[in-house]
């Protein structure tokens, strides 16, 4: 079986109130990161073997911030790393946040393997990163993008929010600006939401400092259209990039191919083709538990029936500029997409919203993905009445 590779590394410096990830705060004295990539290396030898695993395309270690570990905990997680089959991965990226991607991280991440970098700029706007608490500071990252452009060349990620506090159009094009100016290959311009249970979600829209929704999307639009002028086209709801330099690893789950995933809060799912069922295996969110208990106690796994993974495939593959991938589900459920959500297929194309050469949305059918998934699961279902306008 081939399946691709997530390690979550669940240690951050510090948690920005809009975050709802699994991570805690870490210390240079703790010996928890050392203690979690011993385990995170045998689970990973585990893993390949118990679900027969012969090849991994791409690996993504993310988190978290895996940038915490440093130089030392990177290359010795890379390192460690026994690939089955002859093959390396295709693609290694790494995720990392400026105030911990020092050069010393970055050139051993390199170093170590890693093809590609993602890097959690979100704004360089220092009033709109203090009002979310967001971690480090806006004067670290021209320094450290100019690192990332030198030793991932053509070979770096960049996240920008949009709707944070203080910030408009005039704030968020200059982020962009500033950002670009640094030739990152791939930027993921991520509306900001908030998260129920985070500290942001606390408070009110107002006292939080966030602009109305409707100015929120709007300056998200604007952001994608400047982006797009800069020849960073779009291939996902909030993913851009110059040609050629898709992340193959997100591409996998939005074609919703399999993947294990490592770490305390990790999940994973992986999927029987000649019976359109899969599994879906997911590790509690408690780092210390997961350290100091054998193997297994604090996993689950989940059997995953057809019309379960057929939701997921329109969910998931809608979101993609291509759209699902008809031929792999036609081989894993012996039913055409179009056959079962033909309705909503014809209505979004008559609205202009979908693609006429494929089953996919247009950039303006994007901004809907939500509806869109909702009518086509009721047709699905077939809770939709045969005509509605």
């Amino acid at each position: 079986m081939t399946a691709s590779l997530y390690i979550h590394v669940p240690f951050c410096s510090g948690a920005c109130d809009y975050c709802d990830f699994y991570s805690l705060p870490v210390k240079e004295d703790d010996p928890r990161p050392e203690l979690y990539i011993d385990k995170v290396l045998s689970d990973a030898e585990a893993q390949f073997a118990r679900y027969g695993i012969g090849r991994v395309p791409t690996v993504y270690i993310g988190g978290g911030t895996p940038s915490v570990l440093g130089a030392k905990g990177i290359r010795r997680l890379l390192g460690g790393l026994l690939w089955p089959g002859e093959a390396r991965p295709l693609e290694i990226t790494v995720e990392a946040n400026p105030e911990s991607a020092d050069r010393g991280f970055l050139s051993a991440a390199a170093q170590g393997g890693a093809t590609r970098l993602s890097l959690g700029v979100q704004s360089f706007h220092e009033a709109s990163r203090r009002q979310v608490r967001r971690t480090g500071e806006g004067r670290l990252l021209p320094e450290r993008l100019k690192a990332a452009a030198e030793l991932f060349p053509c070979a770096f990620s960049a996240d920008i929010i949009s709707g944070l506090p203080s910030q408009n159009e005039k704030v968020l094009l200059g982020d962009l600006e500033r950002l670009l100016s640094y030739s990152p290959a791939h930027v993921s311009l991520y509306a900001l939401t908030v998260e129920e249970g985070t500290p942001l979600a606390k408070k009110s829209r107002k006292a939080a400092g966030l602009p109305p929704m409707d100015e929120a999307d709007r300056l998200w639009i604007r952001g994608r259209d400047f982006l797009e002028e800069a020849g960073y086209g779009q291939y996902e709801v909030s993913n851009f990039c110059l040609p050629g330099k898709e992340s193959r690893h997100n591409i996998g789950y939005w074609r919703m191919g399999n993947w294990l995933g490592l770490g305390p809060a990790a999940s994973g799912t992986l999927i029987d083709d000649a019976t359109g069922r899969g599994l879906r295996r997911t590790v509690a969110p408690d780092l210390d538990l997961w350290l100091n208990r054998e193997r297994g106690e604090l996993e689950s796994e989940e059997l995953l029936d057809p019309p379960t993974l057929m939701k997921e495939t329109i969910l998931m593959g809608f979101r993609y500029i291509e759209g699902p991938d008809t031929a792999l589900f036609r081989r894993r459920f012996g039913r055409d997409l179009e056959d079962l959500i033909g309705r909503t297929i014809a209505r979004w194309r008559e609205r202009g919203l979908m693609r006429p050469d494929r089953m996919a949305l247009t950039k303006e059918g994007l901004l809907f993905l939500n509806p869109f998934v909702t009518e086509a699961f009721e047709e699905l279902e077939g809770r939709r009445p045969p005509c509605r306008g």
